[in-house]
Formats: C-alpha cells, sequence, structure tokens
C-alpha cells in the first residue's frame, strides 16, 4: 500500500494487525520502505519459563531465590482492586 494510504488509515491498519495478525508493506514512490506487522509476544508463562530454564546449562539457585520468584509471581498475578474516590 501507498505512504499516503496508510497514513490515511492508520488507526484501521492497526486493528486488522492487532485483531487478525494482517501484515502491511509500505511503498513511496513504489519501493518498499516499511513493513506493519504484529509484534512477538515476549510474555511467557510460568511453565514456559521454567521450561526455558530447564533447556538451558544455568547454575542452580537457592531456596532463598525461589522464595523471592514465587512472591513475584503472586504479586503479578494479584488481582488489582481499584481503590475508593476517598482513598489517597
Amino acid at each position: 500500500m501507498s505512504a499516503t494510504e496508510a497514513a490515511k488509515n492508520f488507526g484501521s491498519i492497526l486493528t486488522e494487525v492487532r485483531e487478525r495478525g494482517a501484515e502491511y508493506v509500505v511503498e513511496h514512490r513504489g519501493k518498499a520502505v516499511a513493513r506493519i506487522s504484529p509484534e512477538e509476544d515476549p510474555t511467557l508463562t510460568v511453565k514456559e519459563f521454567f521450561e526455558y530454564i530447564e533447556n538451558r546449562s544455568v547454575p542452580p539457585v537457592g531456596e532463598e531465590y525461589l522464595r523471592a520468584v514465587e512472591e513475584g509471581i503472586a504479586i503479578w498475578n494479584r488481582e488489582e482492586v481499584p481503590g475508593g474516590s476517598w482513598e489517597r
């Protein structure tokens, strides 16, 4: 697609990329100059993380470190409850 068309339809292009995984090549004067495509999700599940660690030669860690990691995961996964309007 032309750069002008991409600029005019940028919002809908982003929606297509996000929702359908569409990919676009943007051209300027008939030459490809940019690609708009989905970003790879760098997020790992806990299971994927442990599989990753198991397949790497990393030094063993202590119990204290493992506890800290588990606490961090629990904090990260904690459901956030919005505060009242009177809280500061």
